[in-house]
């Protein structure tokens, strides 16, 4: 049998099988490059984590790349000499990995040789070199008398996030639009580590981004169980997906909202912000918070779904989805607002591979990426997901994608709830008096409404958390908007960017 340091990799399943960190093969980087070049020249494989820890005075590079063909997640990685600060870049021949070895280089001070854009991502206030300052950030420009520059940003109109914008234009035409975040990074990930309590960690993960409050609590509830060797039981699993599916439609019909009143139709905007409503107002009824926030905790929950509240939001669906899809009807047959809609902010699926896009943004250019169906958690594990795939990739796709996740969603719930109501015993109260395994990494991930949430941990000799690592999908995505208005009208920006609607907070962390 190959020892570890022939193996090429091991392959886990989601959320599902703890390692020793022992058993992560180690390669050369020669090696660990070459394997990875072959693995994510497969369209089905991406690269869902790849981060370095510290390891007796050295640094190690795990990498995560998750196979949608087999439902398997491959983890290997590389080990940096004492006196090597420099790699060769991976990144012209796979685009996915630029914003990794960016964040990699920014945190650890490892230089990427060949690298065509390693220029800082959040700017914490921890990374080695401070000399770059965000007031500084070097964009890209082209000398030219033809054209000019518009920046748009930090500060936004309304309650956005901070983030700045800057477009190279000829006339009214965009050539290129760099994205620059980073004004609000909070070391969340540092916290993971220094908040022990269990309770804490449970309440900064709903806090990462505001508008996935599930989606990220249940991505770290699921790799602490996963660390502590703990199996929910399959009513408290059906419980948290149907909470999960809550926020996808809430989240979706808001950003059908957003859409429309970007081109001006009042109408679509008003009936889908009250809808939207009726669907956060069902998850207050149900845990007292209408964004879930204390739903989603380690071993059990607080608000244990009732007959009552799953008959609410059974009543609330039987009402809302119908109207949604009345107003969805008038949204998508309206020549003035279809005509805004299509060949605008066009992503193809060849550019949503290359970088590595994942959730509604692959999805809606024709790239089938869905944790639920390809690298299933919780009660997905047994039941089927009818994924919805758009093929055009513009800004008519991106809405579309959300009307029929919707209908999905809906129909998801209503399984779920008969499946819940058959499932015997009692879901228990949360239990945050565990153990988590030594010298153990683990993963988790979740498929939010924009798409693949990936939680990763190592613990130490004790038991320890001692690296922590988020992923939200933003962290793919926001390379797509700079793609999709290429070419466009400068005044398309607004709706080319409420269509994929990412996080500024979630990428900042």
């Amino acid at each position: 049998m190959k020892s570890m340091m022939e193996k090429e990799y091991i392959e886990i399943k989601n959320n599902f099988m703890p390692v020793n960190i022992s058993e992560i093969p180690v390669h050369s980087y020669e090696k660990f490059s070459s394997l990875v070049s072959y693995l994510l020249r497969n369209e089905s494989n991406h690269c869902t984590a790849y981060f370095p820890v510290s390891e007796k005075g050295k640094q190690r590079f795990i990498i995560c790349i998750a196979d949608d063909s087999n439902k398997n997640i491959r983890v290997f990685s590389h080990i940096t000499a004492d006196d090597n600060n420099s790699l060769k870049s991976l990144s012209e021949e796979l685009p996915q990995l630029h914003i990794f070895e960016r964040e990699i280089h920014e945190n650890s001070g490892i230089f990427f040789e060949g690298h065509p854009w390693l220029k800082p991502v959040r700017f914490p206030h921890n990374r080695p070199d401070k000399t770059g300052t965000i007031e500084g950030y070097p964009f890209y420009n082209i000398d030219s008398e033809e054209l000019h520059e518009v920046g748009v940003g930090p500060v936004h109109a309304g309650v956005i996030e901070p983030g700045h914008f800057r477009f190279i234009c000829n006339g009214e035409k965009v050539l290129h639009l760099e994205i620059q975040l980073g004004y609000q990074h909070r070391g969340v990930e540092q916290l993971f580590i220094e908040n022990e309590a269990p309770l804490q960690r449970s309440i900064l993960a709903e806090n990462i981004a505001g508008d996935t409050v599930t989606g990220h609590a249940l991505a770290h509830v699921q790799l602490i169980e996963s660390l502590a060797g703990i199996d929910a039981g399959e009513k408290l699993q059906a419980e948290r997906c149907i909470a999960l599916e809550l926020e996808r439609i809430a989240v979706h019909i808001g950003d059908t909202a957003a859409l429309c009143g970007d081109v001006a139709y009042q109408f679509g905007q008003v009936v889908c912000e009250a809808l939207r409503t009726t669907i956060i107002n069902t998850t207050q009824f149900w845990c007292g918070n209408r964004f879930g926030k204390g739903l989603i905790r380690p071993c059990g929950t607080n608000f244990p779904l009732t007959v009552q509240a799953a008959d609410e939001i059974l009543k609330v669906l039987s009402v809302s989805i119908p109207r949604y899809e009345e107003v969805a009807d008038r949204i998508f047959t309206l020549p003035s607002l279809l005509a805004r809609f299509e060949d605008i902010g066009t992503v193809t699926k060849k550019q949503v591979s290359d970088i590595g896009a994942v959730g509604m943004a692959a999805r809606s250019s024709g790239l089938l990426r869905d944790i639920r169906s390809t690298h299933p958690f919780q009660i997905f594990r047994h039941y089927e997901i009818n994924t919805v795939v758009h093929q055009t990739g513009d800004v008519l796709a991106r809405a579309l994608q959300r009307k029929d996740e919707i209908r999905e969603s809906a129909r998801i719930i209503r399984d779920l709830i008969d499946v819940w109501k058959n499932l015997d015993g009692d879901v228990s109260k949360p239990d945050y008096n565990f153990n988590l395994k030594p010298d153990t990494f683990a993963i988790s991930l979740t498929e939010g409404w924009r798409g693949e949430i990936c939680h990763t941990a190592i613990t130490g000799k004790d038991g320890k958390i001692v690296h922590y690592k988020i992923k939200d999908p933003s962290f793919h995505n926001w390379m797509a908007l700079a793609l999709a208005v290429r070419n466009q009208e400068i005044s398309d920006f607004p709706l080319c960017n409420k269509s994929y609607n990412l996080s500024y907070c979630g990428h900042d962390l």
